[in-house]
């Protein structure tokens, strides 16, 4: 299993640092690290002590979960900063309900939200209310 984590480790750091435009030597500088070391991470020989990999997440700016599970998404957002913030909606247990409608929501707060949803797309698509 160490092996497998290591390489889902790095392949998801390598992902989100070419999102985030950021380079092994950038992620160098911010760690405080040296190359050899860096360039570990990268390519999945080493993991990071635990508190360097939350630093590294903060620094991407995403959860910790991104870093160390596998990614199963299908690049269903076509841009990472939408992507991103769809995440921290389906982490934030308030908001969650914008991905999944609990059956004992009221109809008035599902029509709210659908209003709310077909409103944004049209001003995505600037058209008139």
């Amino acid at each position: 299993m160490g092996d497998q984590l290591r390489e889902i480790f790095a392949e998801n750091l390598r992902y989100y640092m070419e999102q985030n435009g950021k380079s092994q030597a950038d992620l160098m500088r911010y760690m405080n690290v040296s190359s050899a070391t860096a360039s570990d991470w990268v390519n999945g020989r080493k993991m990071p002590r635990a508190d360097k990999l939350q630093a590294i997440a903060s620094w991407l700016g995403i959860q910790l979960s991104n870093l160390m599970e596998e990614r199963t998404d299908s690049g269903y957002y076509l841009n990472p900063e939408t992507a991103q913030m769809a995440q921290e909606i389906f982490d934030n247990k308030e908001l969650r309900m914008l991905f999944s409608v609990g059956r004992d929501m009221d109809p008035e707060d599902l029509k709210a939200l659908h209003d709310m949803a077909l409103a944004l797309k049209r001003k995505e698509r600037n058209e008139e209310w």
